[in-house]
């Protein structure tokens, strides 16, 4: 559990596990500290951007902050939830159904029984890790990666999975699609999945 120089622009905090991540990312953004242009949660670490800010006060704000976040939960419960309709249709369902010996309609309803939670952001703007996967279907990405990948696609691979927020190169294998809109850079904010966010997928139509 430490703070350390990331570069001459940004420290890392380095604490210790998702959930703690989540509650600094939490905290932080809650009151932004004067000279903070950005916080970036990851899967242990919190990114903080801070190029104009002083830098011995932000450590000790930070430390601070810290230890607030590895402090037990108490009650401030889980992230808000958030439904995404979608069509089972990818062009990996059959794929993924054999390479985990289950039915392609029972990957899909697995895969729609499972609560996930975001993790973090990556890959792409808007791009949220989803974590909490029905083992069952931990199958691992395509040998040869797509060149693109439709916006709204819904996908595995290993452990996690995620909706594409554009139209990108990827390898994870398609499930689905859906037509929620997961990355709209004029709406504020941006990222409608951000980390701690809740994610249930419904089987049917797209919208």
């Amino acid at each position: 559990m430490t703070v350390r120089a990331a570069g001459e622009h940004a420290l890392l905090v380095e604490t210790g596990s998702l959930e703690a991540a989540h509650r600094l990312d939490a905290l932080l953004r809650a009151d932004l500290p004067p000279g903070v242009e950005d916080v970036v949660p990851g899967s242990r670490t919190v990114l903080v951007v801070a190029p104009a800010a002083d830098r011995p006060r932000l450590e000790a704000l930070l430390a601070s902050l810290l230890r607030t976040a590895l402090a037990p939960a108490g009650a401030d419960g889980p992230g808000r939830l958030v439904e995404i309709p979608v069509v089972y249709d990818g062009e990996d369902l059959a794929e993924v159904a054999a390479l985990s010996g289950l039915p392609a309609e029972e990957v899909a309803a697995r895969h729609a029984a499972s609560e996930f939670t975001v993790g973090w952001l990556g890959f792409a703007p808007g791009f949220a890790y989803l974590i909490g996967l029905d083992p069952a279907l931990h199958v691992p990405r395509l040998a040869v990666p797509r060149t693109s990948v439709p916006p709204g696609s819904v996908a595995i691979a290993g452990s996690y999975s995620a909706v594409y927020p554009s139209a990108s190169p990827g390898g994870w294998r398609l499930l689905g699609r859906t037509d929620v809109r997961v990355w709209d850079a004029a709406a504020e904010p941006p990222a409608m999945l951000p980390p701690g966010t809740r994610v249930r997928f419904r089987p049917g139509a797209a919208r």
